[in-house]
């Protein structure tokens, strides 16, 4: 449970649509938040926002898309009168999976931009009143790819990597001013985007979290930072770590191929 007092009344998801971050919307609601919650598509939204206001979540959803360069702007006027005490960014995605060198440069910009830039200009935004006040608390949802580099992840895994290193040092500047920081490391979760990628959940051995379960863990341990593997995942970060980085990438790479590869 989301300890209202120091985290509500209202918090501001992005990536609040499906899969994790529809987690975080339902499980805060049920705690008696109020919620913005931001995506891209605007009917999965708005079903998430309807099941939140039946709830009795007092719920603004905004459709837009985060790559757009008026999106900060369109969020923060949208949230003006709000007193918001938690911000999740859940919006991470890796938008282009090609090999560096076959895709324009400014396609893995959108990568740095929506993984990076957003979420430097929200959390900025909305920390400082947090300090203000004295209360508060910043999610930022991150992955295990940020602990390795990986094939046609040139982008994606490096923004991942200065995610933990950004929550890190943010959890130190702002825990003398009562607001809590954590990045929740995800692995392979069932979501419907990884689902709509194809993505072989049946690989042998491999550790398969569902959202409604990594959601409740960040938020069980948003006091508890800055870093939480969810889903039981330490002993792979632990293992990814590792001052060897040949042999990490390498080791993690067969296990990537047989997560990409479909199941026969």
């Amino acid at each position: 449970m989301a300890d209202l007092n120091k985290y509500g009344p209202w918090a501001v998801i992005a990536g609040g649509s499906e899969g994790v971050g529809a987690e975080f919307a339902r499980q805060l609601a049920e705690d008696g938040f109020n919620l913005v919650l931001i995506a891209r598509k605007p009917g999965a939204l708005e079903a998430t926002a309807q099941r939140c206001r039946e709830m009795g979540a007092q719920v603004n959803a905004i459709a837009l898309d985060l790559l757009d360069q008026d999106a900060v702007n369109q969020i923060i006027a949208a949230t003006v009168d709000l007193e918001v005490g938690l911000v999740i960014y859940n919006a991470g995605a890796s938008t282009c999976n090609e090999l560096f060198l076959a895709a324009p440069l400014i396609e893995f910009q959108k990568v740095i931009d929506l993984n990076v830039t957003r979420m430097l200009e929200l959390v900025q935004h909305y920390a400082k009143p947090m300090v203000d006040r004295g209360r508060g608390g910043i999610l930022l949802v991150g992955s295990l790819a940020g602990y390795m580099g990986a094939w046609r992840h040139t982008a994606y895994a490096g923004a991942k990597a200065f995610s933990r290193m950004f929550a890190e040092s943010l959890w130190l500047e702002l825990r003398g001013h009562n607001v809590d920081v954590l990045e929740l490391v995800l692995g392979v979760t069932r979501t419907p985007a990884m689902e709509r990628v194809g993505l072989n959940f049946d690989a042998p051995g491999m550790l398969v979290n569902e959202p409604a379960q990594v959601a409740a863990e960040g938020l069980a341990h948003l006091a508890a930072g800055p870093i939480f593997v969810a889903g039981g995942n330490d002993t792979a970060a632990e293992m990814n770590s590792a001052p060897d980085r040949a042999r990490v990438v390498l080791t993690s790479h067969e296990k990537i191929l047989a997560l990409v590869t479909p199941n026969q």
